[in-house]
């Protein structure tokens, strides 16, 4: 049964995908994500039903429109194989569990939000702010957890967690405004609810691995005359990919810290 949802998850991944490049493309513009259809941006084509099947239909033009020839990026594909695999490995890390919904919801706004950051320095809010009501419910499905037994303390964890990363990134802005934006405020909010409901462990390795991450990438730009001491760097990425370090390894690095205590 594992093995089919894990499967079940690879496919559906890659349709969304698919979906998180329009995202990516349109929200930072304002642009609708429903309409109009996708289009070649050079010919005005209609990407047509069979041109539009993830990663393969990439593979089976080459990389190039049907129409006119005009390159495709590879990102189009490496986007939606990337979710798949965020899906399928979402799906083999909590197995066939309520809390799965939650994960796959936070793997699929982590890449889209990720991307946007790194093209626009930007984390839109018509992204962060509708994740805050959908985290809440998903994660109090995943305590109430029907059919088994019900686990309110993690929801309760979840809202400390919250509460608490927002607090404190906005006094890191309100202390040091040019350090950090206003969306990295919101998003630690939500990381925060996700981070707290997957335990205490989990909530300081993800609060933890975003600096630490961001810190060791910021170092090897100027190392290599990439950046300089007042290059403005995405922090966005950095605190998703916290987020999904603790979440994922929370919970042992826990255990291994408290076995030397």
């Amino acid at each position: 049964m594992t093995g089919f949802v894990i499967a079940l998850c690879a496919a559906v991944g890659l349709l969304i995908g698919s979906f998180l490049n329009v995202v990516v493309w349109r929200v930072p513009r304002g642009e609708s994500i429903v309409s109009p259809p996708s289009a070649c941006p050079r010919c005005g084509h209609r990407i047509r039903a069979r041109d539009n099947v993830p990663v393969l239909s990439w593979l089976v033009l080459r990389g190039r429109c049907r129409d006119c020839a005009a390159p495709i990026s590879a990102r189009y594909p490496l986007v939606e194989l990337a979710t798949g695999l965020g899906f399928a490995g979402a799906a083999w890390f909590v197995g066939v569990s309520w809390v799965l919904p939650a994960l796959l919801y936070l793997v699929a706004i982590s890449i889209a939000l990720a991307l946007i950051d790194l093209d626009v320095h930007r984390l839109p809010d018509a992204i962060v702010l509708p994740s805050y009501p959908v985290a809440l419910v998903l994660l109090a499905l995943a305590s109430l957890n029907p059919g088994g037994e019900a686990d309110w303390g993690a929801y309760l964890r979840a809202l400390i967690g919250g509460a608490a990363m927002f607090v404190v990134y906005l006094a890191m802005v309100l202390v040091y405004p040019s350090g950090m934006g206003l969306g990295d405020v919101k998003l630690a909010g939500v990381l925060g609810l996700y981070l707290g409901w997957f335990g205490w462990a989990s909530l300081a390795v993800g609060w933890f691995a975003a600096f630490l991450l961001g810190g060791v990438f910021a170092v090897g730009l100027l190392v290599v005359g990439r950046a300089g001491r007042k290059s403005g760097i995405p922090f966005g990425p950095w605190m998703l990919l916290g987020a999904m370090v603790g979440i994922v390894f929370g919970g042992a690095l826990g255990d291994w810290y408290s076995s030397l205590l």
